[in-house]
């Protein structure tokens, strides 16, 4: 009896010693990456701020405004991350993290599609494109988006308040979005607008880069800027198949579970990684390494030194 009394807790004492360092390694992983990225995210934005050149184009705009919703959405991330090793936590407070998570999220797609349709109207419609891609409009469209998905995460929120009692919001809960906004309406709605949205978003990127590929197919052009142009769509292709890994999640996980419940927790984790802080890092890629202009400004200020030739 003592004898088997002594294994348990053994056994016990070695597998909670193993959570911890898993744990303490998870999250220093994390923190680490979710720094460097707001490091080189900060610099983005301070480099677009110091610059005048950058905010008469509605490229830039564009480009910063999915910078800064970046940043959001993986503070917002790396809360909820680092609170899931806690057992429970105020559902008020999980509410407020988790819209903001989902609010970015949200936005993230409809930014990339509108600067999908701007990198074509540059291309195939060169003498419009002052026209129809004003600062105004760019700034207008922001706040479509911003629109666009505060309807569609504040529906979950107003659906929670109508049917939940009032209790639940001074309670404590794992704080997971599917334990939040777990009405079946909400379910249901999600899946739905999920599928409609993302579609919309993909025929959008399709659309753009072929016109793009027959534009430049069709004048046997070799010109710099058609490829950059296509590459650059091709980039936010890549961008978007890895933010859509987001809105599969919940069914993701429960496939993991049951092909590899052993190291489930572990491949939990390489999901995280994968679908929460690489997308970070392609969106300094596709303009902040790529464009000469904004790397020329960008060199300076990375670097923290000043270089002769830049104003």
């Amino acid at each position: 009896m003592n004898s088997s009394s002594y294994g348990f807790n053994v056994s016990s004492s070695v597998r909670y010693r193993d959570f911890v360092n898993s744990a303490v390694t998870n999250n220093v992983i994390v923190l680490a990456l979710g720094l460097t990225i707001n490091y080189i995210n900060g610099t983005l934005i301070h480099t677009f701020r110091k610059h005048q050149v950058f905010y008469v184009n509605p490229r830039y705009i564009l480009f910063i405004h999915l910078v800064s919703n970046d940043m959001i959405q993986l503070n917002a991330t790396i809360s909820l991350f680092i609170l899931s090793y806690v057992n429970k936590i105020n559902a008020s407070i999980c509410c407020f993290i988790v819209t903001f998570a989902v609010f970015t999220t949200l936005n993230t797609p409809l930014n990339l599609a509108v600067m999908a349709v701007e990198c074509y109207i540059a291309v195939c419609l060169p003498l419009r494109h002052p026209q129809l891609c004003t600062i105004k409009r760019t700034y207008i469209l922001i706040g479509c988006i911003w629109a666009f998905s505060a309807v569609s995460i504040l529906t979950d929120v107003f659906i929670i308040l109508a049917t939940e009692p009032a209790r639940l919001f001074y309670s404590t809960i794992f704080c997971e979005r599917d334990n939040l906004f777990r009405h079946p309406i909400s379910l249901e709605k999600r899946d739905v607008s999920y599928l409609i949205y993302l579609s919309a978003v993909w025929l959008t990127l399709l659309y753009t880069y072929f016109r793009i590929f027959f534009a430049a197919k069709a004048a046997n052009s070799v010109d710099g800027n058609i490829k950059k142009a296509r590459n650059t769509i091709l980039l936010h292709g890549f961008q978007l198949l890895l933010s859509m890994l987001t809105f599969i999640t919940h069914l993701l996980k429960n496939t993991f579970r049951k092909w590899f419940p052993k190291y489930y927790m572990n491949v939990l984790f390489a999901f995280y990684i994968i679908v929460q802080i690489l997308p970070r890092f392609v969106s300094p890629i596709v303009y902040g390494l790529r464009d000469k202009i904004f790397k020329q400004y960008l060199r300076k200020h990375l670097l923290c030194t000043k270089r002769k030739g830049i104003p």
